[in-house]
């Protein structure tokens, strides 16, 4: 039997729940979100912080300003467990908590999207003035993987598009078996 694919997302229709603003570095500059995105290790000068945007409560994932994610310890011991080659886990202080949350870094790419499957593609074409980004993807809606090209990946972004965070059902049913807060998946 095939393995299944999800992407793993941010719940944010949880009811009384916490949102964090932007990320930052020990000298207080921004933390750039795409540094963090490109599907390899990033190298951040110790620690980053994450203000607290809304108050509520506490997530084992939610994502940072920008789609970043944020894991509380137990969470980040799944993919360590599970996908250890493929993740980077950078401390974060979430301020005015203290326990252990840390941004998780996928670092493995992998092409895979469906566009035939997908329910709409939309590239970027030479007219469109960026032609620095012609012929990659645009925008992708209901997008669809070729579990096929996926090979031994648990945890991945996909080629093209690695604002989109993919896990496997292995990575999925733990996340849920330890009752993880905050995630949200949709099979792709």
């Amino acid at each position: 039997m095939a393995t299944r694919y999800f992407k793993l997302s941010d719940d944010v229709y949880r009811s009384g729940r916490w949102e964090l603003g932007k990320l930052s570095d020990q000298r207080g500059e921004e933390v750039w979100p795409a540094l963090l995105m490109r599907g390899e290790p990033a190298h951040i000068e110790g620690r980053i912080v994450a203000p607290v945007k809304t108050a509520g409560r506490p997530l084992d994932f939610s994502h940072a300003a920008m789609g970043i994610p944020v894991v509380f310890a137990r969470a980040a011991s799944i993919f360590m467990e599970l996908a250890a080659e493929d993740v980077q886990f950078i401390p974060v202080t979430i301020e005015g908590h203290p326990e252990q949350y840390l941004v998780l870094n996928v670092t493995r790419v992998v092409r895979c999207i469906d566009d035939q499957a997908s329910e709409e593609i939309r590239y970027w074409k030479a007219d469109d003035g960026r032609p620095e980004k012609t012929g990659q993807y645009r925008a992708v809606y209901g997008m669809r993987i070729d579990s096929s090209k996926v090979g031994d990946a648990k945890v991945f972004r996909p080629w093209g598009w690695t604002v989109a965070l993919i896990v496997s059902e292995e990575i999925k049913d733990a996340l849920e078996r330890i009752g993880a807060t905050g995630t949200k998946f949709k099979e792709v």
